[in-house]
């Protein structure tokens, strides 16, 4: 049984564990790897984000309608000679499917690989009925055997080593397994399971899909197993989530496109198998198997009246959410989810299996949208991760301490920055004068001390301004300068920066001085209200009316202000909802605004600006679908610029994830810091003070080379 822990320190200590097993954290980046590079290869030359669209779109117009296309199935398969039946909760398909064994004299059932299945826990089920239940996926067999879940979606057995399946088959056989002779554990495999098929009086399968306008099931799978378990047996039961209707044929084979490709890089997966209908099969009494099709609702049809939640139902359950997903590439799904794991997880856990076991793994989001960059759906996990987390504070009616005091503070400007000033003098027994406190306050555990933290500027930026801001008589643009938190009152030496390269090139830069944080870490941590107050105080500040741009050096907030400002909005009032839709369209990052409105040509800077390895802000590549502007500038600007690997992977920041998470944190930014050294480049750039934060703090504590760490701005201002 599946056990997920409800305290974060019991759930950090799991984590823990989990980093400590270096064959874990090897089999999981080698699969990352691997993946990344087959998933390339399947889909290359086809129009990815066309397929993204086309399925959206598709489940989207079916999913208002499930109940209308279950009723539309089920006339087409009772007409075809199948059983239907319907089950409200997991129980309920646990005990319809108890009965149907019990009435058909079935002692030994053989199972296929259903992640349904998994969710209604119904192998327990089945076995404290007196059932013998086997499993005959290979990794769901091994998994059983060992008494686990399993801990991925499409691999559920990828974080054993061959040693532990070596010793596990040892003990079931009796005979000793050599853990390198592989061909030779698949053939004991093949053996014990061959008896399984053959004295089994049951099927249990899941299915992929369920066709509407036909009653046929549909099922992907890469054993034969699949096929082995829906034809030898008596009896077949499927077990199919709402979620799984479509309408027609075609709406199938378009998710069958994308399904095999994001899963695994497969073309097309070794068995597509289509049931309609019992066939012909010799050991029942009639000469005709006998099949089922339970349809499990457990929160999916309220789930489909769901303006926001329900497109979580779009899910084709290929898995690719964890493939991406920095923590679980670390610490896999054991240890990240519940039944369901990766980000999809997150999500459903709450709505399928409660808040007990949601509140905690729902804080272990990064926010680094590799999952919705990733998503075969388009479904908008970061952000249901949040708002589930939000929910979920919301019905338990107690807030954090640090949520109360985020608010309060957020919501008054002045108290805030008057803070932040205060906050330059409270640091000075820490900093001892050095920009970085590198011995950390008693607060902070001994887990906290992988990086150096920066000290409070002891002037912001906007007090720099009024001798700052240049006089442009005759511009070509007028840009609305957002500093964000960390470069008004941390790196105002940024904002410096980003004034000495727009010098000459007819810009007029403006520093609102009413403007606030842009919001993010409010979005966050579920406090959506202070957000969108937030959201009105810079809207106040900056009328987009009055620029051509709204320039940030922040890839965080210029994602956080495209992105969710029109989300925080919504439809509640739409004269409101146009000026921050314009507000997030005349957003812009640097790098674009030098590349695609300015043109900047080589011509304008200094040679000879040395080797520059590049980590892309995940807020950039993936939130604002950045990549190659900021790449072209450095070499525009006289870099030569050196690739490294996993240059797009998280750093580890993640804003307050990395004070909640602190072991996973250190671990993302120690392989950060390894690849971008590997490279031996002169200086290590990035587009966001978020990731300055944390690779500087890092690049200090292993070698003291803080400086080496720039902003992008900060190196090509060093080049004119």
């Amino acid at each position: 049984m599946i056990t997920t822990p409800h305290t974060i320190k019991e759930y950090r200590s799991r984590l823990k564990t989990a980093l400590n097993n270096r064959f874990l954290g090897t089999t999981l980046d080698n699969f990352a790897a691997a993946f990344k590079t087959s998933r390339l290869k399947a889909f290359e030359g086809m129009d990815l984000e066309g397929l993204i669209g086309s399925i959206a779109e598709g489940k989207d117009a079916a999913i208002p309608h499930l109940e209308e296309l279950f009723q539309q199935f089920k006339a087409h398969a009772e007409a075809a000679g199948i059983k239907v039946h319907t089950a409200a909760t997991a129980l309920d398909a646990n005990e319809i499917i108890a009965s149907i064994a019990r009435e058909n004299g079935v002692s030994k059932i053989a199972k296929g690989k259903s992640m349904t299945a998994e969710e209604t826990f119904l192998n327990s089920h089945l076995e404290k009925e007196g059932f013998q239940v086997t499993e005959t996926d290979l990794g769901e067999w091994i998994i059983q055997l060992r008494g686990e879940g399993p801990s991925h979606m499409v691999m559920p057995a990828i974080h054993l080593s061959r040693k532990e399946v070596a010793e596990l088959f040892t003990r079931v056989t009796g005979k000793v397994q050599d853990p390198d002779d592989i061909g030779g554990m698949v053939k004991v495999a093949r053996r014990e399971l061959r008896r399984v098929f053959l004295e089994a009086d049951m099927g249990i399968s899941g299915a992929n899909f369920a066709i509407a306008d036909s009653g046929a099931v549909g099922l992907v799978t890469n054993e034969g197993n699949g096929r082995l378990v829906t034809t030898l047996p008596r009896v077949h039961v499927a077990l199919v989530g709402y979620d799984k209707l479509v309408p027609d044929l075609k709406s199938a084979l378009r998710i069958l496109k994308a399904l095999p490709r994001n899963a695994t890089g497969q073309v097309i997966s070794t068995y597509v198998t289509w049931i309609t209908g019992p066939t012909e099969c010799a050991s029942a009494a009639d000469g005709r198997k006998e099949m089922h099709i339970v349809f499990l609702d457990n929160g999916r049809l309220a789930l489909a009246r769901d303006p926001l939640f329900s497109q979580a139902l779009r899910c084709i359950r290929c898995g690719a959410c964890a493939n991406v997903c920095p923590i679980y590439r670390l610490v896999g799904g054991h240890n990240y989810g519940h039944v369901y794991i990766g980000a999809i997880g997150l999500v459903l856990t709450y709505f399928y299996h409660g808040r007990e076991n949601a509140r905690t793994i729902v804080r272990n989001c990064l926010n680094c949208q590799a999952c919705k960059a990733v998503c075969p759906a388009g479904i908008d996990l970061p952000h249901l991760i949040k708002e589930v987390y939000r929910t979920l504070l919301r019905v338990e009616g107690k807030k954090p301490a640090r949520n109360v005091l985020l608010n309060r503070v957020l919501r008054d400007r002045r108290l805030f920055h008057f803070l932040l000033r205060r906050a330059h003098l409270a640091q000075k027994p820490l900093t001892k004068g050095q920009p970085l406190i590198r011995h950390l306050p008693f607060f902070f555990s001994k887990e906290h001390e992988f990086r150096s933290l920066p000290a409070i500027a002891p002037t912001p930026f906007r007090d720099m301004w009024e001798t700052l801001g240049p006089t442009v008589p005759d511009p070509l643009y007028r840009v609305a300068f957002f500093g964000g938190c960390l470069t008004d009152f941390v790196y105002p030496e940024q904002g410096k920066a980003l004034v000495r390269v727009l010098e000459g090139r007819r810009v007029r830069l403006d520093y609102p001085m009413e403007q606030t944080c842009c919001g993010l870490p409010a979005k966050m941590m579920g406090e959506n209200e202070t957000a969108r107050e937030v959201l009105l105080q810079n809207l106040k500040a900056i009328d987009p009316a009055d620029y051509d741009y709204i320039l940030t050096l922040c890839a965080s907030c210029a994602s956080h202000m495209k992105e969710n400002y029109p989300k925080l909005v919504g439809e509640d009032d739409p004269g409101l909802g146009v000026k921050v839709r314009q507000f997030a369209q005349k957003t812009i990052d640097f790098s674009s605004f030098m590349m695609d409105v300015l043109k900047v040509k080589p011509e304008a800077f200094r040679k000879g600006g040395g080797k520059a390895a590049y980590h892309a802000p995940c807020h950039l590549c993936r939130g604002l679908k950045v990549t190659r502007e900021p790449r072209e500038l450095l070499a525009t600007a006289g870099f030569e610029y050196v690739p490294t690997e996993d240059e797009d992977v998280c750093c580890g920041f993640g804003g307050s994830f990395s004070i909640d998470f602190p072991e996973i944190s250190a671990e993302l930014l120690k392989r950060k810091l390894d690849h971008l050294e590997s490279a031996t480049a002169d200086i290590i750039v990035t587009d966001c003070p978020g990731c300055v934060l944390q690779l500087r703090g890092g690049m200090d504590r292993r070698s003291g080379g803080s400086g080496k760490v720039k902003h992008i701005v900060e190196a090509v201002a060093d080049r004119k």
